[in-house]
C-alpha cells in the first residue's frame, strides 16, 4: 500500500466511519491540532535522558501515556457519533480525567510554591514542555470551537484542559530536577 492516495488532492479528507469533509473543517482542525500536540509532546520527551531513573524518567512515562491518550482523542474527534466505525473508537472515560489530576498533583508536589508568574524557559526540557503547553491550549481552543457546532465528549475537553496544566507543572518540575531556577516575570515598572 502506498503512503499517498491522491484522494485528498481536491482539498478533502475522509473521516473514520465514512464521509468526506474539507481539510479546513473544524473537526479536521481539531484533531489535526491534537496530533500536533502529540508531536510536540514527543519532542519534549526527547529531551529527557533515556536512562533517567529519577523523577524525569517518571515524567517521561507519564508523557508516553499522554501521547497514547492524545491518539485516542484524535481518533474520537475523527469519528462522528453514529458513524459506521464508532464502536471501534475509544471514547475517554471519566477515569482518564481523574488520572490526569493525579499526575498533576504528583508532579506539582515537588515544585516550590509559585510567588510570581513564570516565563517559559530555564532548561531546554522546560522550554519544550512550555511549548507543548501552548500547543495543547490551542488544541483545547479548537476542540471547544468544534463543540459549538458538533457533539464532542466533555471528557475530551476536560482532559486536554488538564494536559496543559500538567505540562506547566512538568516544566517547572523539570527546572527543579535539573537545578535551574524558573524565570520570573518582571513586570514593567513606571
Amino acid at each position: 500500500m502506498k503512503l499517498y492516495t491522491r484522494s485528498g488532492d481536491d482539498g478533502s479528507t475522509g473521516l473514520f466511519g465514512g464521509g468526506r469533509v474539507s481539510k479546513d473543517h473544524p473537526r479536521v482542525t481539531a484533531y489535526g491540532t491534537v496530533d500536533e500536540t502529540n508531536a510536540i509532546v514527543g519532542l519534549a520527551m526527547s529531551a529527557i535522558p533515556s536512562d533517567d531513573d529519577g523523577f524525569l524518567g517518571r515524567m517521561h512515562s507519564i508523557l508516553h501515556l499522554c501521547q497514547s491518550r492524545l491518539f485516542d482523542i484524535g481518533a474520537d474527534l475523527a469519528t462522528p457519533e453514529g458513524t459506521a466505525h464508532e464502536e471501534k473508537t475509544v471514547r475517554l472515560p471519566d477515569a482518564a480525567v481523574a488520572e490526569m489530576e493525579q499526575f498533576i498533583d504528583e508532579v506539582e508536589s515537588g515544585n516550590a510554591p509559585m510567588t510570581t508568574f513564570v516565563l517559559p524557559g530555564g532548561s531546554e526540557l522546560a522550554a519544550r514542555l512550555h511549548m507543548a503547553r501552548t500547543v495543547a491550549r490551542r488544541a483545547e481552543r479548537k476542540v471547544v470551537e468544534l463543540a459549538h457546532t458538533e457533539t464532542v465528549s466533555a471528557n475530551v475537553v476536560a482532559w486536554i484542559n488538564r494536559l496543559s496544566d500538567l505540562l506547566f507543572a512538568m516544566a517547572r518540575r523539570a527546572n527543579r530536577e535539573l537545578q535551574i531556577e524558573d524565570i520570573p516575570w518582571l513586570p514593567k515598572k513606571d
